[in-house]
C-alpha cells in the first residue's frame, strides 16, 4: 500500500464515520435523540437538513473509491493509460464529496457555496467517467452517482 492509498483510504474511513453516526442519529426513535440537561431547557438534535445530498455525496465517495481503485488496478498492470484524466477527475470527486458530506453532516452555513463548486467537479468527473462507461462498469456507476449528487448539488 502506497502513502496516497493510505491518506484515502484515511479520509474515507473518516468520512465513513461521520456519515454512519449521522444516518443513525436519524433512524433513531426521536425520545433517544432528546435529553434534559440539568438546566431543564431540552435541546432537540436535528439531523441534516439536507439529507439527499448527503446520501448522494456519500455515494460519490464510494463509487469514486471502487473506480479509482479500478483505475489503480489497470495502471498497475501497464494498461488502461487514457484512464489518467479519468483517476484525477476522480481524485478530486472524492476529496470535495468528502468535504461536502462533512458540511452537510452540519448543516454549515457554507454548504450553498461549497455545493456549487461541488456541482462543476460533479459534472467534470460524470464527464470523464462517461468516456470509459461501455468498457468498465466502474466508470459507468461512479458517473451516475455523479449525476445524482450534482443534481442535488443544483437544488
Amino acid at each position: 500500500m502506497n502513502r496516497r492509498e493510505l491518506l484515502l483510504g484515511s479520509a474515507a474511513v473518516a468520512v465513513s464515520a461521520l456519515t454512519t453516526r449521522a444516518v443513525a442519529a436519524d433512524k433513531m426513535p426521536e425520545h433517544q435523540h432528546e435529553h434534559q440537561p440539568a438546566s431543564g431547557h431540552e435541546h432537540h438534535h436535528s439531523g441534516p437538513a439536507n439529507p439527499k445530498l448527503l446520501a448522494s455525496a456519500a455515494d460519490c465517495v464510494k463509487t469514486g473509491q471502487i473506480c479509482i481503485r479500478h483505475c489503480f488496478d489497470l495502471f498497475a498492470q501497464g494498461e488502461n493509460k487514457e484512464l489518467a484524466a479519468c483517476a484525477i477527475g476522480v481524485n478530486e470527486l472524492i476529496a470535495v464529496s468528502s468535504a461536502l458530506q462533512v458540511l452537510a453532516i452540519s448543516n454549515s452555513k457554507h454548504l450553498a457555496k461549497f455545493a456549487k463548486v461541488s456541482l462543476d467537479v460533479c459534472k467534470a468527473c460524470e464527464d470523464e467517467c462517461r468516456k470509459h462507461e461501455k468498457k468498465h462498469q466502474a466508470c459507468k456507476d461512479c458517473a451516475e452517482a455523479c449525476a445524482a449528487c450534482a443534481k442535488e448539488c443544483e437544488k
